[in-house]
Parts: structure tokens; C-alpha cells; sequence
């Protein structure tokens, strides 16, 4: 006879599980409570047969009298669905006293050990739906991350953003300093890009008058792989008219600060085993005085290389001074700044769409935000003027001539856009996927990717 085709009216063992605990030591209560899950361990004692019953919301005790159940033919990994009333077992365990159970589907090839759980990290991310299946931690993981997306929606939404969708498929790339993946669009018979970020997109909404828009979606970029780089990435994306930068850090720390606590139930994590508390506000400080704290302060592109070199830095791929300044970044403050930080007012050879700042038009309005030693996102002012836009893609483009192969290509359909007006705009990126790290205290951006990319056996 095939198995059951559906379990419907299921409870969650998480609910059912509370309700045990309420009861007195080797008692039952009067309720009926139907489960399904994966067994993930069993133990016979005569007449009664133990088993571990686990959905994504937790683990129960079942307590399986044969008498009731008859025989129970069930196999580790095996899904099961069961019917029964919330009991305490005589040494106080939570469980459930089983009435009836249904084999809904039968494992065909063995669980990995089930007491010390998949450890193997290439088979956990090439085979993530074992690791789920025996590591609570992982779908602890993948719960959070889950429930930070949400979070972060919810937020936005009530603040008056609209979430809206941009290309994937771009004919130009930009928004970022990328090299992007390239794929050939048949109909159309043209090379399109796998985009690097949303921005371009998103901002000519806001010259269309929807004014507050936000994109959490995926990004693609041909770079290597770290513990915090992954070439396809999840990044949030908002621009909201009417604001600048300084709008806009007061609204990423509240966001920030606002989802850990109702995802994590407190501001405060645990990151290699450092205490970092996001509740807002966090430390802001000045991109240039961050440098000169660290001795790398000066536009003098040959002195800056010295200055590098002399620390044992490779500069042999930074071919221009923006690249060189990056590096020095990169390398000697990033990963020193562990509580939540905001650096601000940055060159503005760095940054192709930010205003200048009022005081020195050789700085722009920019910040990037920080914690854990992990650049987490990117925002700006943003340049609504088509000249000065247009000017300083002409200045990427002599970057690109110097061999900054990520500089910006430039679009001029954007430029276009940017012609008939924008109201004064502050934006910002954030990405998804190293906020998941610090919120679930995870060494590798690949802990919560589900699926990362891996090299072929």
C-alpha cells in the first residue's frame, strides 16, 4: 500500500512540546495534538518504544506503547506523521503519549552518524540538506536568516517604502566597482551582464516620482571567494528622496539595531568571541582621520605605495591611487573596527555617485558602516546634477585607461534619466548576507548561503 499523500492539521512540535512541560513527571494530558517530522533516534524497552520526532520548530520525545500503536516499523530518517496527547515522561522529558502512527515516507539511504552529527565541511555545503537535516545549528541558521529578511521588509514597509524588482539581465553594468559575469541574451542576439547592484535601476524611480523604493535581491560579481566574499550575494538596496547621508545613517542604525531585537530578542551578539552591541547610535568617524591614525593619510600616490610597501603590503595590482587608498582601508582599518561603525566623507575618487561635502569638494558624502571587522553596506548623498554625474563618469573612464578594470563603463541612459530631475536623494546598500554572519555568530559568509558555489570533484 503507497504512503499517505498528505498529514493535514499538523501541530508544531515547538507548541506541542511547551504544553508537555507543563504537566506533572509521567503524566498525560486530555488534549489530541497530531506531529509529523523526521525520527532521529529510537530506543526499545519491551513494550515501549522511544523515538526522537523533529520538525524545523524543534524536537519531542515519542512515547510508542505497542498495545496502542502496534508494531512500529520505523527507521531512522524515516518521516512519520503521529497522533497522541502531550505527556511528561517519569523522568520529566516533554513528549508526546502516541495513539496512532503513519509511515509517510521511508528513507532509502542511511543517515550520517546521528551522535556527532555531519562535521565534514565540504560535504555540509555540497549536500546542505543533510547538514540541515543533522545539525540543529544550521537550521538555526538558515531560521534567522529567514526571519532577518522579514524583519528587514517589514521595517521598510512601515516606514512608506515600496519594494519593487530591477533587471537581473542588464545591458550595462554599474552601481559598483566589479567586474561583472557576462551571458548572451539569443533573442536579442547581445551580451548582457548579471547584475552588480541595483542602484542605477532604483534611482531612476526616484526620478519617476516613487520616491522611497527598496530592492532586497541578488547581485552577481566575478571576484573570488572569501569567508565574506561570495560571487552571488543578497543585497538590500533603498533610496529615499528628500534625505542625504546623515538621514540616512540615523535610518541604518535604527533598522540595524531594530531587526536584531526582534529577530534575536537583544542587540547584542556574539562574533568570534567578541561582544558587539548594534543598539544605535553607533561610532562615527571620518574616513581620512581613520587613515591618518594608521600613518596612511596622503594623495601622494608614490608615497602611499612606500608607505604600503614598507608594511609588507602587495600593491602590484593597485595600479592607480584610488586603488592604493582601498587597499590601505582594507587592510588597516576595516578590520579594526569590531563595535558598529560608521566612516564617513570619503575621497571623492572613490566614489562616482556621491555629492561633495560642503567644506572640501575633494571629499564626498559618503559612509560605509562596520562591525566585526566586515564592511556591512555603502551609502551616499547621491549626485542627482546629469553634468556633474556625466563628469564623473568621464573620470571612471580615465581610471579604467590607468587599469582599473572595476571602474565604472558609465551609462548614459541613466545620465538621460538623471536630466529631467532628481529631488535630493540618500541611498544605501546593505548586504544580507554578512549581517546573517554577525547575527548568527558565523565564521564563513558559506555558513548561511544555503547553497554555495563550490569547485567541481
Amino acid at each position: 500500500m503507497s504512503a499517505p499523500k498528505r498529514f493535514p492539521d499538523r501541530d508544531e512540535i515547538f507548541a506541542v512540546r511547551a504544553e508537555s512541560e507543563q504537566l506533572a513527571d509521567g503524566a498525560t494530558g486530555e488534549t489530541t495534538r497530531r506531529l509529523a517530522g523526521r525520527v532521529m533516534a529510537r530506543r526499545d524497552m519491551g513494550k515501549l518504544v522511544f523515538l526522537d520526532l523533529v520538525d524545523r520548530s524543534g524536537r519531542i520525545q515519542l512515547l510508542c506503547p505497542v498495545e496502542r500503536t502496534g508494531e512500529v516499523d520505523v527507521h531512522l530518517g524515516d518521516i512519520v506523521g503521529v497522533t497522541g496527547s502531550p505527556a511528561k515522561s517519569r523522568r520529566g522529558e516533554p513528549s508526546l503519549m502516541v495513539d496512532s502512527l503513519e509511515l509517510l515516507s521511508r528513507i532509502r539511504t542511511p543517515l550520517p552518524d546521528t551522535f556527532h552529527g555531519l562535521t565534514d565541511v565540504e560535504v555540509r555545503y555540497r549536500r546542505r540538506y543533510l547538514d540541515l537535516l543533522m545539525n540543529d545549528e544550521s537550521r538555526d541558521t538558515a531560521l534567522v536568516r529567514a526571519r532577518t529578511v522579514s524583519a528587514i521588509r517589514r521595517i521598510l514597509d512601515e516606514s512608506g517604502f515600496v519594494e519593487v524588482e530591477t533587471p537581473v539581465l542588464q545591458p550595462r553594468y554599474g552601481g559598483g566597482f566589479a567586474e561583472p559575469f557576462v551571458t548572451h541574451w539569443n533573442a536579442l542576439d547581445a551580451d548582457y551582464y548579471l547584475r552588480i547592484a541595483t542602484e542605477l535601476y532604483l534611482k531612476r524611480l526616484i526620478v519617476g516620482g516613487l520616491e522611497k523604493v527598496y530592492e532586497i535581491g541578488k547581485d552577481f560579481r566575478n571576484e573570488g571567494v572569501s569567508f565574506k566574499h561570495n560571487p552571488e550575494f543578497t543585497m538590500l538596496e533603498w533610496y529615499e528622496a528628500y534625505a542625504d547621508y546623515r538621514d540616512t545613517m540615523e535610518r541604518i542604525e535604527q533598522l540595524v539595531s531594530r531587526t536584531a531585537e526582534e529577530v534575536l530578542g537583544t542587540t547584542k551578539v556574539a562574533f568570534r568571541d567578541t561582544a558587539i552591541d548594534f543598539a544605535a547610535p553607533w561610532q562615527r568617524v571620518k574616513f581620512v582621520d581613520a587613515l591618518d591614525e594608521h600613518g596612511l593619510w596622503t594623495r601622494d600616490a608614490d608615497e602611499l605605495r612606500a608607505r604600503l610597501q614598507a608594511r609588507d603590503v602587495d600593491v602590484s595590482h593597485d595600479p592607480t591611487w584610488s586603488k592604493l587608498i582601498d587597499h590601505a582601508h582594507s587592510h588597516f582599518v576595516e578590520p579594526a573596527l569590531i563595535q558598529p561603525t560608521i566612516l564617513y566623507d570619503y575621497p571623492i575618487e572613490l566614489s562616482p555617485f556621491a555629492r561633495t561635502t560642503d567644506d572640501d569638494e575633494t571629499l564626498v558624502e559618503r559612509f560605509e558602516f562596520f562591525a566585526g571587522g566586515i564592511e556591512l553596506g555603502n551609502a551616499f548623498s547621491e549626485i542627482n546634477d546629469s553634468v556633474d554625474q556625466e563628469s564623473r563618469f568621464a573620470h571612471q573612464q580615465d581610471e579604467r585607461a590607468a587599469g582599473d578594470v572595476e571602474a565604472e563603463e558609465g551609462d548614459p541612459d541613466y545620465v538621460e534619466a538623471l536630466s529631467y530631475g532628481m529631488p535630493p536623494t540618500g541611498g544605501l546598500g546593505l548586504g544580507i548576507d554578512r549581517l546573517a554572519m554577525l547575527f548568527t555568530g558565523s565564521e564563513s559568509i558559506r555558513d548561511v548561503i544555503l547553497f554555495p558555489p563550490l569547485r567541481s570533484r
